[in-house]
């Protein structure tokens, strides 16, 4: 994801990633294959979510691909049309100009260890070694402080999808966790 929000990658595939919540205001264009298969993962709820997604960019655009038009399709174009009006309208009377949401990218441990960005060859080198990084830290930080960065970094790699690396440092935080709690 972070490479999406820094622009060297420009186009993700995914399945509900939209949906979930994480708040990528570089998205400008959002197409949902197969709009017309009625269910869950294509509600009303689901559709007008997931079409909210690419309201954050003033270039936004939703594209529903499908063979005809569902009554979950038809509803969710409606509520965007409506809440779209309600938006213009309310901008207009409030000599409101739309812009795109800005987001400052965050800068990753070892860049924040380092106090610089690291170039693309020492950041594979240290992304090879992240976890050795984060877990050697140990020795270093107090017991709370250690806890808490294992907690930020596993929502940190979550988000960036290293969902490998999150579950590695879950394990480690509650294993000091239950240490703790032993002694």
């Amino acid at each position: 994801m972070r490479k999406l929000r820094d622009g060297t990658v420009e186009v993700v595939v995914g399945v509900n990633l939209l949906r979930e919540g994480l708040d990528l205001p570089e998205v400008s264009l959002v197409a949902i294959m197969d709009a017309d298969k009625e269910g869950f993962l294509r509600s009303e709820t689901t559709l007008v979510q997931t079409i909210g997604r690419a309201a954050r960019n003033i270039n936004g655009q939703v594209i529903l691909y499908g063979d005809t038009v569902t009554g979950s399709m038809k509803r969710a174009i409606d509520e965007t049309n409506r809440r779209r009006l309600k938006q213009l309208i309310y901008n207009k009377e409030h000599n409101i100009t739309p812009e795109t949401i800005v987001k400052p990218l965050y800068r990753n441990i070892f860049e924040e260890f380092a106090g610089e960005d690291l170039n693309k060859e020492r950041e594979e080198k240290a992304r090879a070694t992240y976890l050795e990084g984060v877990l050697a830290l140990k020795e270093s930080l107090d017991y709370d402080d250690y806890v808490a960065l294992l907690n930020e970094e596993m929502i940190r790699a979550a988000g960036e999808l290293r969902f490998e690396d999150a579950a590695i440092l879950r394990d480690e935080m509650y294993s000091l966790k239950k240490k703790r709690q032993n002694i």
